[in-house]
């Protein structure tokens, strides 16, 4: 069988000037995971990224742990929704505020929830269809290009995992919204595809950052 692991970016800079920078922590996240995938002996076959920032750096980071020589395509399919048009349209609007991320927390779920159920009238420039689509069009041409027992490494957010665990489980929006919230940063996510189909294995996998490196645990 094959497998896809989608790997959520290091932490990011909330509340900063550019949000899209990993934060000193977000570095030793990403360190961490890739410690991690060749703790499990991950022979990488494809690596892919998003063209966020703190997507590609996080790739950089955890691959010169677990694969060195590899290269890593980089694909904008992959890129997270944009949560600062999606506010600004939908729930009321907001700001994050460094200093009150939980509250900042509840606007954006409320916005998400707008922004599904409007569908393709959302005012966004990318509707919650579109989204689906390009997140699903990207996830297919990967394991399109997967050959027998080749394992991929994909660098992205936790809305496309969410998204792409709930299209496996059934429901797209349901999974996206009830498993956004919970995925952490530097997370593990494992997809296996064979003769059979494609199936979800796990979801959000943190296991290292259990024990002594508790402290290096984040969801935002």
């Amino acid at each position: 069988m094959g497998a896809v692991y989608l790997v959520r970016h290091g932490q990011a800079s909330f509340g900063a000037a550019d949000y899209d920078v990993l934060s000193e922590l977000g570095h030793a996240q990403a360190r961490a995971v890739g410690i991690e995938l060749a703790r499990r002996d991950v022979a990488v076959s494809l690596a892919r990224s998003g063209t966020l920032s703190r997507q590609r750096v996080t790739a950089e980071v955890a691959l010169a742990e677990c694969c060195p020589d590899g290269t890593v395509e980089i694909d904008a399919r992959w890129n997270e929704y944009d949560h600062v048009d999606i506010v600004a349209r939908h729930g009321g609007g907001g700001a994050q505020e460094d200093a009150d991320p939980q509250a900042y927390q509840g606007v954006l779920e409320k916005a998400l929830r707008e922004w599904i159920e409007a569908g393709a009238s959302s005012p966004c420039a990318e509707t919650w269809p579109m989204f689906l689509d390009r997140v699903r069009g990207a996830f297919d041409d990967l394991v399109s290009s997967l050959g027998k027992g080749s394992r991929a490494v994909v660098f992205t957010s936790g809305g496309v995992i969410a998204t792409l665990c709930g299209t496996l489980l059934g429901d797209p929006a349901t999974g996206f919204l009830s498993l956004n919230r919970v995925t952490v940063n530097a997370g593990l996510t494992k997809i296996v595809t064979g003769r059979s189909g494609t199936t979800l294995l796990s979801f959000n996998e943190h296991g290292h950052f259990d024990g002594e490196a508790a402290e290096s645990l984040t969801y935002r």
